[in-house]
């Protein structure tokens, strides 16, 4: 494991306000049975452009990770594959694949709420956002709103399905 990527506090007030505008978009995943897990992509003019939450089980599509959806959202709206100049939000600390697409995005900045210490690949089990031997590094902002984060996943996860 990595050193966890910093700064983590104090973080802009827009980042909060973002994070807790997601943890209510999570919920209506749940509501289809999927983790609650919301993102979105800011433009640089701070404008969203694009939305996702995950529907790995609403799609039946094991891709469909709230993190890729926004990224694709995004590609669409701004009619170009490279998000340069915007920052990925997102509840959950993404993963090996999200990380990938994230770096194949150009995506220079990516916040997120809480810590995945089972699959997470920016700081938690691998760090491939920060990884040097990739073409593209990450700046990151880790731990806005966790513990609110936390315990959505937390919650979820104890209830029965």
């Amino acid at each position: 494991m990595s050193e966890r990527p910093g700064p983590a506090h104090p973080w802009p007030a827009a980042f909060g306000e973002r994070m807790r505008e997601l943890l209510a978009d999570a919920r209506l995943a749940e509501a289809s049975g999927d983790v609650p897990v919301s993102a979105l992509v800011l433009h640089a003019s701070g404008r969203v452009i694009g939305r996702g939450r995950n529907e790995r089980e609403l799609r039946h599509d094991p891709t469909a990770h709230a993190e890729v959806l926004a990224l694709r959202a995004a590609a669409e709206q701004t009619g170009d594959w490279r998000l340069e100049g915007c920052t990925l939000i997102v509840t959950l600390e993404p993963c090996v694949m999200c990380a990938g697409a994230i770096l194949a995005a150009r995506v220079p900045t990516v916040v997120f709420g809480a810590w995945d210490e089972k699959a997470g690949a920016v700081g938690s089990v691998y760090d491939v956002l920060r990884d040097r031997r990739l073409n593209h590094t990450v700046e990151v902002w880790a731990g806005v709103e966790a513990d609110a984060c936390a315990t959505a996943l937390t919650t979820f996860f104890r209830a029965p399905r």
